[in-house]
């Protein structure tokens, strides 16, 4: 009989092959109790902590966890080598009769929440976007506000309900008032949204009263994730003033099953948008050692249906400055802890990563196959994917980020 081919034997360009290797945490079917921490390897998941124990690595021990956070924790220097570590475990021809054993097919595990997600705070870091909100809110004054470009605009979220890709996302419930409504009334959301973005993990905590400076950022944050930061507009309408988003974001939060780590995408770093005017010295990367943006190529399909396509290129603010930003006040970071960008938007109309621009708030319904759509309806299913940039003409592929609406409970 013909030799079966190797799950390490990867079509040229997958765009996850050992170039990538995203981390995870999965169990299987005979022990849906045992977590454990994978690595993603085209269409399999290798069980890292056994890899580890098999080769006699001293890594076995941040390897062999029911979550990330060991890893998370163990700082740039372990990510660094036990990155290499798993590059040659899945290259080196002498390690095949140890890892193919441990290779599982993805669909035949179940993916969970990788890591104990700490603080979970938002950002508002696209100017197309905010100025595309400002348009629609505030027709007849300045798209942004004063501040805008000054400072990345955050909000503190709620970490409890960041839900990992494929849960499903009860329709929320809530006060809300029309303008033209006498007083508000209570029910189910009518104006659910999606917010494409991209997530930030963060390794290394800090001390409270220690700013992390943007020299820094590589040595707290460990890798990304796409993010979807459902939003009910109606309900945020109504209550996000005078203290901003609430119940209308609190809900649910979508991330992947998947953290890219940071060392994967040294081909997609690019320089960010230029600045209008110097920006205060805490946020200043004009002479930073490396470019702070990304070339993250998102989409976003409703029901298999692609209807837009973010570039994370056009982000006005970096990742290590939204970090800068979220800690100058001296807030401590830990271990685990998320933060979005905030709704990714390019210039274009078809580069629109919510609903509320998309549509218009709801005046330019989107025509979809299975009907038109202003906001999403109770059964879509939302799926955000991703490439970047990889070395050698490669693509690494981003986890994607996928969630369907369930009627209000």
């Amino acid at each position: 009989m013909p030799k079966q081919s190797s799950p390490l034997d990867l079509a040229e360009g997958d765009p996850f092959g050992p170039h990538n290797l995203p981390y995870g945490v999965f169990s299987t079917p005979d022990h849906p109790e045992d977590r454990r921490v994978g690595v993603r390897i085209g269409d399999h998941v290798l069980d890292a902590g056994a890899a580890a124990h098999a080769l006699g690595s001293p890594y076995a021990r941040l390897l062999a966890q029911p979550d990330l956070t060991a890893l998370l924790a163990a700082g740039r220097t372990a990510w660094r080598d036990v990155r290499r570590a798993l590059t040659a475990w899945v290259t080196v021809p002498a390690h095949r009769a140890d890892i193919e054993p441990l290779l599982h097919p993805l669909d035949a595990v179940t993916l969970h929440l990788p890591y104990q997600v700490g603080d979970y705070v938002d950002f508002y870091a696209s100017e197309n976007h905010a100025t595309n909100v400002g348009k629609i809110f505030r027709p007849n004054a300045e798209a942004l506000t004063p501040n805008w470009k000054h400072l990345p605009i955050g909000y503190h979220g709620r970490s409890g309900t960041v839900v990992v890709s494929g849960t499903d996302v009860v329709r929320p419930s809530g006060q809300r008032k029309a303008p033209a409504d006498p007083a508000p009334v209570f029910g189910p959301s009518v104006k659910l949204d999606i917010e494409a973005e991209v997530g930030f993990v963060v390794g290394v905590g800090s001390a409270q009263g220690t700013p992390v400076p943007l020299g820094s950022f590589r040595d707290h944050v460990f890798g990304l994730c796409l993010l979807n930061d459902w939003s009910a507009r109606d309900i945020q309408a109504w209550e996000y003033v005078p203290l901003g988003p609430f119940l209308g974001k609190s809900f649910a939060t979508s991330v992947s099953a998947w953290v890219t780590p940071l060392e994967a995408l040294e081909a997609a770093r690019i320089a960010p948008p230029a600045r209008d005017f110097p920006l205060l010295p805490y946020l200043d990367d004009a002479d930073a050692d490396e470019p702070g943006g990304l070339d993250l190529r998102i989409s976003v399909a409703i029901n298999g249906e692609t209807v837009a396509e973010p570039p994370f290129s056009t982000m006005y603010w970096t990742a290590a400055q939204m970090l800068a930003q979220m800690t100058v006040n001296g807030a401590s970071l830990r271990t685990g802890d998320l933060y979005g960008s905030g709704t990714v938007s390019g210039a274009e109309p078809g580069q629109r990563g919510s609903l509320l621009e998309l549509t218009w708030n709801g005046t330019e319904p989107l025509e979809l196959a299975d009907g038109k759509r202003t906001f999403l309806e109770d059964g879509d299913t939302v799926t955000l994917t991703a490439w970047a940039p990889g070395p050698d003409s490669t693509r690494i592929g981003i986890g994607e980020v996928t969630g369907r609406i369930v009627p209000a409970s």
